[in-house]
């Protein structure tokens, strides 16, 4: 095979086959180049499991963009002056869905005085809900939250003797997430608990941005160890700096 040129045509030696490769670098310059153009009332999704593998740059990034109005979907809120808490903070966020709060004092203070609008998603149903979504799958049926509030409102039906509620499947308009490595071509790999909800988030969105702490060309990942495939992502971006917060430090006494 001779060799290609990005974009261009080449042809297989010995054959009249004419191939197209077209390698898209996704890369942006910066993460306020990345989230340019999120617009007020977006739903958004941002990735990472309490502090753990959130898109710290991307966040940063949207607050000083200073869009409002959005409607977010995350596992949680994180805590008050990091991470979403900065967005909660400047006041961008309308609604968010998620799965737990109990750590952002000011989260609670505005659900409290009916300022904001949260919605608790059990946090094995939130998962399957943005899985569903990402795989085209409108809604499903679940067993959890039969018989509690997470049911009211929503169809009830019985399969082998067992009440399962109908639960819908959740998609965006952006999603921000973090991964550990990506390429030019948006594969991305994870590390550790920052796979909780990232690649999930990756493929459910219109359009999904992510930030990476290492950046490699395009091929340089094995294709067999991408856990998310660049066909997903719209967007790349290698974070500036990361902290690295511990929500909760849990220590053995000496």
């Amino acid at each position: 095979m001779s060799t290609w040129t990005e974009g261009r045509w080449f042809t297989l030696e010995g054959t009249s086959s004419v191939v197209i490769i077209a390698v898209v670098n996704k890369t942006f310059s910066t993460a306020d180049e990345a989230v340019a153009d999120i617009f007020d009332g977006a739903t958004v999704m941002l990735g990472g499991f309490g502090l753990c593998g959130i898109p710290e740059n991307l966040i940063a990034a949207l607050v000083r963009k200073g869009v409002k109005g959005l409607h977010t979907i995350s596992n949680n809120m994180g805590i008050d002056g990091f991470g979403m808490g900065l967005m909660l903070e400047a006041g961008m966020i309308a609604s968010h869905i998620g799965s737990y709060v109990g750590e952002n004092r000011l989260l609670e203070s505005m659900v409290i005085a009916g300022k904001l609008k949260v919605t608790l998603v059990p946090q094995g149903t939130l998962a399957e809900r943005i899985r569903a979504g990402g795989a085209g799958i409108p809604g499903f049926y679940t067993p959890t939250g039969v018989g509690t509030i997470v049911a009211e409102g929503k169809e009830i039906r019985d399969f082998e003797g067992r009440a399962y509620v109908l639960e819908r499947g959740l998609t965006a308009d952006f999603a921000l997430i973090k991964a550990w490595r990506g390429d030019r071509s948006g594969n991305l790999l994870y590390r550790k608990t920052a796979r909780n909800f990232n690649p999930m988030m990756a493929t459910a969105a219109k359009v999904t941005i992510a930030e990476v702490e290492e950046l490699v060309e395009s091929g340089a990942i094995d294709p067999d160890q991408v856990m998310t495939p660049g066909i997903y992502v719209k967007r790349l971006v290698k974070g500036e700096r990361y902290e690295r917060r511990i929500e909760r430090r849990t220590v053995r006494k000496a």
